[in-house]
């Protein structure tokens, strides 16, 4: 079976360990990028299945790379989900707005992380 490929944009060591850790336990193919810049060249580079896309990064915002990488790439196009501190009212209109599928609260729960995650993927390739 073949598990898709990761990508988790970051600025927090902390939140790229634990996401990485918990996402490769269950097998997950894993890239990472510390900031919006480096999320778009990464998704162009490695054409992750799915990126999880903190919001809030020096420089370029998830906000931003999220449009960047939606009106940038061809095909296939990756699912993206906004990892976010601040969910509060409207937040979510405007990450859906930015072209974000959804998105997942922080701090990151150990218990639930890779069952939400998993909640975005499609299933695994035989």
């Amino acid at each position: 079976m073949s598990m898709p490929l990761v990508l988790i944009a970051d600025d927090n060591a902390q939140n790229l360990y634990l996401a990485r850790f918990l996402l490769e336990q269950k097998g997950y193919e894993v890239c990472e990028a510390r900031n919006g810049e480096e999320a778009v060249a990464v998704s162009q580079a490695q054409a992750p299945v799915l990126i999880l896309m903190d919001i809030q990064m020096p420089g370029m915002d998830g906000l931003e790379a999220t449009r960047r990488i939606k009106n940038g790439i061809s095909a296939p196009i990756p699912l993206i989900v906004a990892l976010t501190a601040r969910a509060m009212s409207g937040d979510r209109e405007i990450i859906l707005a930015a072209g974000c599928d959804g998105y997942i609260e922080k701090p990151i729960d150990p218990g639930n992380f890779v069952a939400r995650v998993e909640n975005y993927l499609p299933e695994p390739l035989e």
